[in-house]
């Protein structure tokens, strides 16, 4: 499989220089980028020939929310690398999202056995468990006690916050990712864990749920700000009366356009949380969902 190298040389403060890489990495994986390398100056991202769309990466530039950052990019042919293969090398050690909820590899074993174990076999889709936005999203679902119910996964990466969900005894997880090595991953990781038959992983993006004439009991979108500001409005038919919306994938700065959203369509905050500067937001239809 062919790719294309875009490296993104990043300007601006110092200090803002790592958040930065983030957030563009989180932005460029919704424009098909499926992985990354930190670079002295910004990153390298990654994406399949015919994925690749000049109009997306100029306007997740345009759109890049820091103002006192700007963004220099130059895309080129890839040199072949099996990047399987470097997966398979590398994996992750054990992370653990509570003291009795952990994510490994299959490889890296946890010293010791938790309650929940979750084994992920990561591809090149996002979600670990080591990045901030994933682990407080993971504890927000476990929070809302999702045994018996229902979980809309947006932008699923490898199914891993489904796959808590349903090993922590929900009834059923639709999962959506607009990459199709995410949707392929995250039905694989389902079915390793044990629970493939109960999680639905499909391929394209917002569009793909709206109109569902069923409702869920949780939704959780770890993705950038603009898509959430976009996509609330499909998602929240689809939140049941007593649902939690759980959001992530966003910064400090975001979180009043994030909840004056949510207020317009009738969610009210129940729960913000912080690490680093990434920020996680629960929202809710009813003051006792938990």
């Amino acid at each position: 499989m062919k790719y294309y190298e875009t490296e993104f040389t990043i300007c601006g403060p110092e200090e803002m220089i790592q958040d930065s890489r983030d957030l563009l990495a989180a932005m460029a994986g919704e424009a098909g980028y499926e992985t990354f390398e930190d670079t002295a100056d910004g990153i390298k991202g990654y994406v399949q020939q015919d994925l690749y769309d000049k109009d997306a990466v100029a306007a997740l530039i345009a759109d890049f929310p820091f103002e006192d950052i700007t963004i220099e990019y130059v895309t080129r042919e890839a040199e072949y690398r099996d990047w399987n293969e470097q997966w398979e090398n590398e994996g992750f050690e054990p992370v653990f999202i509570t003291d009795d909820c952990v994510v490994h590899d299959g490889r890296h074993l946890p010293e010791k056995p938790c309650n929940t174990m979750v084994e992920i076999d990561a591809k090149l889709a996002f979600g670990t468990g080591t990045h901030e936005t994933t682990r407080m999203v993971a504890q927000q679902l476990i929070h809302a006690q999702p045994a018996g119910k229902t979980v809309l996964d947006c932008g699923c990466g490898t199914g891993i916050l489904g796959i808590i969900a349903l090993k922590l005894g929900a009834r059923h997880v639709v999962g959506y990712d607009i990459d199709e090595w995410s949707a392929d991953n995250a039905r694989h990781n389902a079915v390793i864990n044990g629970v493939g038959d109960n999680y639905d992983a499909l391929l394209g993006d917002a569009h793909i749920v709206e109109g569902m004439s069923r409702q869920f009991d949780i939704i959780l979108a770890n993705i950038n700000r603009n898509i959430l500001l976009a996509d609330m409005p499909r998602w929240r038919p689809l939140l049941s009366p007593s649902g939690a919306l759980i959001l992530s994938g966003f910064y400090a700065s975001d979180v009043d356009a994030l909840t004056t959203k949510a207020a317009e369509l009738g969610l009210k905050v129940h729960a913000h949380n912080e690490d680093g500067n990434w920020q996680c937001l629960v929202f809710y239809n009813n003051e006792n969902i938990y």
